[in-house]
Parts: C-alpha cells; sequence; structure tokens
C-alpha cells in the first residue's frame, strides 16, 4: 500500500473530512483503500489518485455506487488536501470523471453530491451541469462530503461532454489508491 501515507494524511485532516461523521485513522485509511479496490474488482471503476503536473499527491476523485432517492446512482466523489483547495483540481477531476462515465454509459444516472458554498458547485453548473436537490438525509450537513459549510448539498447530474480521466486508478498498477464507506 504505497499510497497509505498520503490517504491516511489526506482522509485524518478535519477540514477535509468536514461533512464526514470524523476524519479517518491510519486503519480506516487502509480499509478506505480496501473498499476502493474492491469497487474495481466489482464495478471496474472507482476512485483515481490525483496528482500535480510534478507528481504531487493532491486528493483522489473517482466513482462509487451510491444509493440517492432509493436508487443507485454513480457518485462523481472527490477529497483535495487543504493546501491544494480552490486551485481548480476538484473542478477538473470531477468534470473529467463525470465525461468519462457519461461517454463510457456507465449509469443511467450520474450525480455528484455538493454543498452550496462549494467552488465546485458553481464551476460544474458552469459546465453545463443539472443542479437538483439534494435527497433528504443524504450527505446532510455534518455527514459526509468534502466541502466547508453548513449549506444545503446539491446533486448534481452530468452534461454530455467527452472527456477521460488521466491517471491511473486509485489502488490499481504500481501508480495509486483511494476512497470507503
Amino acid at each position: 500500500m504505497d499510497d497509505l501515507d498520503d490517504m491516511a494524511h489526506l482522509l485524518g485532516d478535519p477540514l477535509v473530512m468536514e461533512h464526514y461523521p470524523r476524519p479517518k485513522d491510519r486503519r480506516e485509511a487502509a480499509e478506505w483503500i480496501s473498499w476502493n479496490l474492491r469497487n474495481y474488482a466489482e464495478h471496474g471503476h472507482g476512485l483515481w489518485i490525483i496528482e500535480s503536473h510534478g507528481g504531487e499527491f493532491i486528493g483522489d476523485c473517482g466513482l462509487t455506487w451510491q444509493t440517492v432517492d432509493q436508487s443507485p446512482a454513480l457518485e462523481v466523489g472527490y477529497h483535495v488536501k487543504t493546501s491544494a483547495q480552490r486551485l481548480g483540481y476538484a473542478t477538473e477531476a470531477a468534470t473529467a470523471c463525470r465525461d468519462y462515465a457519461s461517454s463510457h454509459v456507465l449509469a443511467v444516472r450520474i450525480v455528484s453530491i455538493i454543498h452550496l458554498d462549494a467552488p465546485t458547485f458553481t464551476a460544474l453548473r458552469v459546465r453545463g451541469v443539472q443542479l437538483h436537490a439534494r435527497p433528504p438525509g443524504h450527505a446532510a450537513p455534518g455527514q459526509r462530503r468534502q466541502r466547508r459549510g453548513d449549506a444545503s448539498s446539491r446533486v448534481a447530474a452530468p452534461s454530455s461532454r467527452a472527456a477521460v480521466p488521466t491517471k491511473t486508478p486509485a489502488g490499481v498498477g504500481p501508480d495509486r489508491h483511494a476512497d470507503p464507506p
């Protein structure tokens, strides 16, 4: 688990994990990586590690199955380390993942659960994402998701643009790992 140190630091950061019940410890970060590997084995996709062009660990982003409105939906989710937030990494990675899922028809329903004050919210809307009210009881403030603030969340449905994530899947191959329940 070459990426355990990076993921433990990321998932242990209280600001990154602000909308989860609590930050994760090293053991839970290892479980997160194992969960992501199972996602790849079962579904063929999961989270990718985000790195800068210089190879610096930034966070993770990818596709995982969630239950939204009592129905399965493919979620574009991400975590970005505090020092790299508000630099466009989440928007670029989330848009590429969303477009990859759309162009490969991985799901009929693709969502992203984010808070209204997340910079990504506005950026994804500008890029053609339809925004819908947060499903009751899903990703409410203090539960899970990686954005600051106590505003309501929104679920974002994709546009039909096509792009492909360029990073190796997290936890697959010699590169990097990533994200669990």
